[in-house]
């Protein structure tokens, strides 16, 4: 392993460490959220609300709880924290879950995908493409985790402030404004 990997890992785990208690309450609760919200409309977990036309795969359940605490951790780290401009930008975590929930899905209750393919073209072609998705999903929120965990020591260097242009005599020296007279109501230059 290269160095800079190993400082990278080092980095990471430092991040981790360093987290306050409302963090991993927040983790705790976000990862609950994110498996029920992914589990009951999948049917995954059985409720009265949903039902699934084909069983579960083997690697369903790993697959959701892998994603629930990934999910979770990466919410964690929106605790007291301020985003940087370029965070802003990158939601590999929203991504990641969204991919989550299409990974572990029956193929042929999802209705984009039953619009889009019919039954048939749901079982032929996307429910081999489900765990790609789910390691695609898995892939993404370890990324966004780990960018978001090793950033976090770094600020954001402000923006070097625009001098004034000031107007040059020909003799080098700076030109200077005349006098402003306070005494009037709107002010006018000097004598």
């Amino acid at each position: 392993m290269s160095a800079d990997r190993a400082a990278g890992h080092q980095r990471f785990l430092s991040a981790l460490a360093a987290w306050p208690r409302r963090r991993w309450l927040a983790a705790g609760a976000a990862a609950a959220g994110a498996c029920l919200l992914i589990a009951v409309p999948t049917d995954l977990i059985d409720t009265p609300f949903f039902s699934r036309e084909v069983p579960p795969t083997w690697w369903s359940f790993p697959v959701l709880a892998v994603t629930a605490v990934l999910a979770g951790l990466v919410t964690a780290t929106y605790v007291s924290r301020i985003p940087s401009p370029a965070e802003r930008k990158t939601r590999l975590g929203a991504a990641g879950t969204i991919m989550a929930f299409f990974a572990v899905g029956c193929p042929v209750c999802n209705k984009l995908v039953l619009l889009a393919l019919g039954t048939s073209g749901a079982m032929q072609y996307f429910e081999p493409l489900q765990p790609l998705l789910a390691a695609l999903s898995i892939g993404l929120l370890g990324w966004a985790l780990y960018k978001r965990t090793t950033s976090e020591d770094r600020c954001a260097v402000p923006a070097k402030p625009a001098q004034a242009a000031v107007p040059v005599e020909p003799g080098g020296s700076p030109v200077q404004d005349p006098p402003v007279n306070t005494t009037d109501r709107f002010p006018t230059a000097g004598p």
